[in-house]
Formats: structure tokens, C-alpha cells, sequence
């Protein structure tokens, strides 16, 4: 499957749950696109409704902090006006942790995976929330402190 293709099936969501059952059908959050495995991020709103990527009880935004800048980020829009956000893809190899837990979420329901060993597990919501603080650091490779001086020099 192509990047392009993953992020049109999204599209097709017209509530939280179906873009979540979207996920689930492309085997989220672990995919393989061209080639490559990636750790799927997803944020955005359905109408001021906001769903958002946890990575071991943590916002996944937050958590990947300057790795956000090696990932590739897509935005998409669903059927519903004002519906839509970002799919973020952080390349697998990039990632750093053994073991961690990914939570898809909004206000009122989520679904849970626990990636160990590059493979993924469907966890119930209190697995999540009882091995969320059990689960060693996510670490995901980031720029290098040259690497960051060379951006701010060009960024000025």
C-alpha cells in the first residue's frame, strides 16, 4: 500500500469510531507502506469532537518532541464538513523503545495496542491504563545537536 492510498481511506470516516475502524482494518499502528514500517499518529477533530495518538499515556505529539521533524506528516479531510486532521507516519526504524503502548482516543472511547518486539497486540483499556506506567521510555531518533544547529543556521 502506497502513503497516498492510506491517507484517502481516511476520508471515507464520517464519525471518531469509523475513522478508528479504518485504522484497525490497516493494522495501525505498525503499518507497512511502500515498502517501509511506520507508527501511525493521528489528531484532528470531527466537529470540534478532537481525537488524538497516545504513546504510553502520553500525548504522541508531545512525546515525539524534534522527531516530529523526521516524520512525514499528511493532513486529511473527512466526509463531514469540519472533520479531518493530521496522519503523522514516524518510521519504525526510527524508533528507539522495545516495547510500548499506543492508544487511538477521544473524550469517550479509544482503542489500545501494545508493540513489543516490532509486533502489535489489540489490549483492552485497562491493560492499557494499568501498564502504561510499567513500560520502559519511548525514545525515537531525533535531529542531532549539529543536525539542529545546520536547521537554525538555514531557519535563521
Amino acid at each position: 500500500m502506497k502513503v497516498e492510498g492510506f491517507v484517502a481511506s481516511l476520508r471515507n470516516a464520517e464519525t471518531i469510531g469509523e475513522l478508528f475502524k479504518i485504522l484497525q482494518k490497516k493494522g495501525v499502528p505498525i503499518v507497512e507502506l511502500d515498502g517501509k514500517r511506520f507508527l501511525i499518529i493521528v489528531e484532528g477533530d470531527f466537529e470540534g469532537r478532537k481525537f488524538w495518538t497516545e504513546i504510553n499515556g502520553e500525548k504522541a505529539n508531545q512525546m515525539l518532541g524534534d522527531a516530529m521533524l523526521n516524520s512525514a506528516s499528511f493532513p486529511f479531510k473527512c466526509k463531514k464538513p469540519y472533520t479531518g486532521g493530521n496522519a503523522i507516519f514516524v518510521a519504525f526504524d526510527d524508533i528507539e523503545a522495545d516495547e510500548f503502548l499506543v492508544a487511538y482516543r477521544d473524550e469517550d472511547y479509544g482503542i489500545f495496542y501494545r508493540v513489543k518486539d516490532g509486533k502489535a497486540e489489540e489490549i483492552t483499556k485497562e491493560e492499557y491504563e494499568e501498564l502504561k506506567d510499567k513500560i520502559p521510555e519511548f525514545k525515537v531518533k531525533g535531529f542531532s545537536e549539529e543536525q539542529m544547529d545546520m536547521m537554525g543556521a538555514f531557519f535563521g
